[in-house]
């Protein structure tokens, strides 16, 4: 008599996007944390070095576009294919993955080369086009080396709903750039050449404990016996750049609202000043926002998995409570912060008063900007988790290209009109676009999700 065959192994059971999230704040706040390091160790060096490390800014952004575009599209139908128990899904879509990851590389070394010969034609001070120079080249090429590399392991985790390896991953890569720069900086007198290679070794250390967290969790998945689909994607490749090239120019229409505004302030007066003063808010911002950037990480796999189940009002409930925590956030946490201790990190990180003065106008101005951009954060991933991916372009078309532009020269113009700073204008005007994309994009994944309910009867299937 045959026995009969034993049951797949119980799907994990549901989290929320808040317990999803707290891990990979403490991992993006280390990763945040390893660019601003560089602009600490920068601030030793002078505004010119400072200024270097802001330069990069695009081309970190451009680079973070390619990355988050292919994350988008791997996390995403990772998640739907463990969902689904669709092991052989799994391995066609992590191959196609490889092959991308392959032409990233030489690709950023083109992008490199061509960035440090322009740099000689950009109108600045011969000691930031020096610096730039060297600071470009070493980051940008030889993180092209393993960064495109983490994605892989990065959405194993991820789609795993392991966030907390996604937090070690980062703390391993920043504990490494930390001890590096100090020895680079202060004791081999390696200049922003070191700042620059200690960020790089540390990426590597990060790569490494990811690659091996990823390997565990496959493993344990084949060896649980849940896949029983055998079912493959006709068009993987297709599927795959359906979500990740919306999400990669999403990121890359950021990295154009960077690279306006570096050459906006290039030509106002006390350029270096403003162009530093505007790097280290950049960098403050970008640690600060990374709790809400961390949640945005976690609504791509939550809502993914979710949208399987057709299960559209915990989508919509779990993003009204995520939106609500991380205004309490930057009402209650930043924005005390920022304006009690704004002047005195303006101070450490600034040489000059003038770069100073203008570091702490603008660190002023980031809760507000904070808070404004918290639904268009947020919307995005949602979006992407449903298997949309036009709405994140559109929206990323019309804030960095349809309201950026004109209100950061409207701010401009106002500055110019009352006497005010250009950079506290033109942040201003930052400001303003930043929330009339959030308003726009929140009313559009309101009435998307109501949709859906309605079309499930309102009732999780």
């Amino acid at each position: 008599m045959s026995s009969a065959p034993s049951p797949p192994a119980p799907a994990a059971p549901r989290t929320t996007i808040l317990r999803m999230a707290a891990p990979v704040v403490v991992s993006f706040w280390m990763r945040s944390a390893f660019t601003f390091v560089d602009t600490a160790y920068a601030a030793t060096l002078g505004d010119a070095a400072v200024a270097a490390v802001g330069l990069t800014i695009p081309l970190e952004f451009l680079m973070i576009a390619c990355w988050v575009g292919m994350s988008t599209g791997l996390t995403s139908h990772l998640s739907q294919a463990m969902g689904a128990r669709r092991g052989a899904r799994i391995e066609q879509i992590l191959a196609v993955t490889r092959r991308i990851v392959w032409s990233l590389t030489p690709l950023f070394l083109l992008i490199t080369g061509a960035a440090v010969l322009w740099a000689p034609r950009m109108g600045l001070a011969p000691e930031v086009t020096r610096q730039f120079s060297i600071y470009c080249a070493v980051l940008i090429g030889g993180s092209a080396f393993n960064s495109f590399w983490s994605i892989i392991p990065d959405s194993i985790v991820k789609a795993h709903h392991d966030t907390r390896s996604t937090m070690w991953a980062g703390i391993w890569s920043n504990l490494i750039n930390v001890a590096l720069n100090t020895v680079f900086t202060f004791v081999f007198h390696w200049g922003i050449f070191g700042i620059a290679l200690s960020t790089v070794i540390g990426r590597f250390g990060g790569l490494w404990y990811a690659l091996r967290k990823a390997a565990a969790h496959e493993d344990r998945r084949k060896a649980a016996g849940r896949d029983t689909d055998p079912s493959l994607d006709p068009a993987p490749f297709r599927s795959l750049m359906k979500l990740s090239v919306p999400a990669a120019l999403t990121y890359a229409l950021m990295a154009l609202e960077a690279s306006v505004v570096n050459r906006l302030l290039a030509a106002q007066p006390d350029a270096t000043s403003s162009i530093a003063a505007y790097g280290i808010y950049y960098r403050v911002m970008q640690f600060s926002f990374m709790p809400i950037v961390a949640a945005s990480v976690a609504v791509l796999p939550f809502v993914a998995r979710l949208s399987g189940e057709r299960d559209y009002g915990a989508i919509r409930r779990e993003l009204r409570t995520t939106m609500l925590v991380g205004a309490a956030y930057c009402v209650l946490v930043v924005a005390p912060a920022l304006l009690l201790f704004g002047g005195t990190l303006a101070a450490w990180l600034a040489e000059s008063e003038t770069t100073a003065r203008l570091t702490r106008m603008a660190l002023w101005l980031a809760p507000p900007m904070a808070l404004a951009s918290i639904p268009f954060q947020l919307c995005r991933p949602a979006f992407e988790g449903l298997q949309r991916g036009r709405p994140g372009l559109v929206m990323a078309a019309v804030r960095y290209v349809g309201l950026t532009i004109p209100l950061g020269l409207l701010g401009l113009e106002i500055s110019r009109a009352t006497g005010i700073d250009p950079l506290a204008g033109l942040l201003g005007g930052l400001m303003a676009a930043g929330a009339g994309a959030s308003a726009i994009f929140l009313v559009w994944m309101r009435r998307a999700l109501g949709a859906l309910e309605r079309d499930a009867g309102g009732v999780p299937v």
